[in-house]
């Protein structure tokens, strides 16, 4: 029942992943909130490290025998996620209200960089459990394991963290090859497109635009 439960858990905090961190775009279209100063994709947002980090918790916790230093690189992660969030979501929510160099640094540079190494180290805590499990059965696994490779690499375009992206993502991808007998196979179905997706993006570019500068979204 434990390790059902992980896995329940595990999908959730998966599924959260790659629906909350599409927030932006995904609910532009409801607008602005009152006189328009913020807007509802912001506020929608505030809920964004609760969907993601809770079901994270909950499934190191269920899945037992979770190692001190995995739950140090996840309450890391956590931590580094959340402040970079916050930073992320006031920087940009004040930079819709005003143009201010202050807000671009704090939302497109600290904030970004932050988010992104945070979600970066609990996908690492999370997938210690994983490539203790059978190997997966189903195109469910693989298909949320798709999902979350591709907003990552969608993050690291947009969030103008490229680089670093690139490195966590060759990193996740020679783990997920070395465990690829058993579950391990998810992270690499996870951080192989993924990788090839920045790299392909940077090649096609010369460089690493946002998408969003290019006019995609």
């Amino acid at each position: 029942m434990g390790v059902l439960c992980s896995v329940r858990w595990f999908a959730a905090s998966a599924i959260a992943y790659a629906v909350f961190h599409h927030v932006g775009s995904g609910f532009a279209w409801l607008g602005p909130v009152g006189s328009g100063s913020t807007r509802w994709a912001d506020w929608i947002d505030l809920a964004t490290p609760y969907a993601f980090l809770l079901p994270a918790a909950a499934s190191l916790w269920r899945a037992g025998g979770t190692s001190a230093v995995v739950w140090l690189v996840y309450l890391a992660g956590a931590v580094t996620y959340v402040e970079g969030h916050g930073v992320h979501l006031s920087a940009n929510s004040i930079s819709n209200a005003t143009s201010a160099e202050a807000a671009h640094l704090w939302d497109e540079v600290v904030g970004h960089y932050l988010w992104f190494t945070g979600a970066m180290l609990v996908w690492a805590a999370l997938a210690t459990i994983i490539i203790r499990r059978d190997p997966p059965r189903g195109p469910v696994p693989a298909l949320l394991a798709l999902a979350v490779g591709t907003t990552a690499a969608t993050n690291a375009l947009e969030g103008g963290t490229a680089v670093l992206g690139l490195a966590a993502f060759a990193c996740f991808a020679v783990w997920g090859w070395l465990t690829r007998a058993g579950s391990g196979q998810l992270v690499l179905i996870a951080s192989l497109p993924a990788l090839l997706v920045v790299a392909g993006w940077g090649v096609w570019h010369a460089g690493f635009p946002q998408p969003s500068e290019l006019g995609w979204g």
